[in-house]
């Protein structure tokens, strides 16, 4: 039994070979642990982007479909301006009156319209730009998710300690162990 362990006695030779034989178990089944450990967290990652994805993608189709409807809706309101600046204009114009005060109400009310309108326009540049700022900060929170997930797969792969620092960690307690058995031998 290698000189019955480098000089220490044949009982205390066994107990030092036990205890490097348990610290080598214990430190490898603890690399799997953690092995197996890192591996749930990528796999619970995968599901979490995954949701993640899904969620991006919903929220983005509702704030594209409010954008559609907005849009559908101020469209209406502009042509509903446009026939109402209309028929003030026929109703200026059926009140038989001529000359220049007709042609000045005239252009007031197609003053009146085309503000109306431009008002409609500037609403709906304003809300294509929101909507483009709602979608950038979805991208930004499916992101914060990602990168959330990244870092815990790399937290838990992290936590796997090498073959070689196993193996060192059971050389220092061996020594260690050594050293005691060899004062009690």
């Amino acid at each position: 039994m290698c000189v019955a362990v480098l000089g220490l006695g044949k009982t205390a030779g066994g107990l030092f070979l036990g205890s490097l034989g348990l610290n080598l178990a214990t430190g490898l089944a603890q690399r799997s642990a953690a092995q197996s450990a890192a591996e749930q967290t990528y796999q619970s990652a995968l599901i979490a982007n995954k949701s993640a994805e899904q969620s991006f993608a919903n929220q983005q189709e509702a704030t594209a479909a409010e954008l559609r409807e907005t849009r559908a809706s101020k469209a209406q309101e502009k042509l509903a301006k446009t026939i109402q600046g209309l028929q003030a204009k026929g109703r200026i114009r059926a009140n038989e009156q001529a000359g220049l005060t007709v042609q000045l109400l005239l252009q007031d009310q197609e003053k009146q319209t085309a503000n109306a309108r431009e008002a409609i326009n500037q609403t709906l540049e304003s809300i294509g730009r929101q909507y483009t700022r709602n979608v950038k900060g979805l991208v930004a929170q499916r992101d914060t998710r990602r990168n959330q997930l990244q870092s815990n797969i790399n937290q838990a792969y992290n936590q796997i300690p090498s073959l070689g620092s196993v193996l060192l960690n059971v050389a220092s307690t061996g020594l260690s162990n050594y050293g005691t058995f060899a004062a009690i031998s």
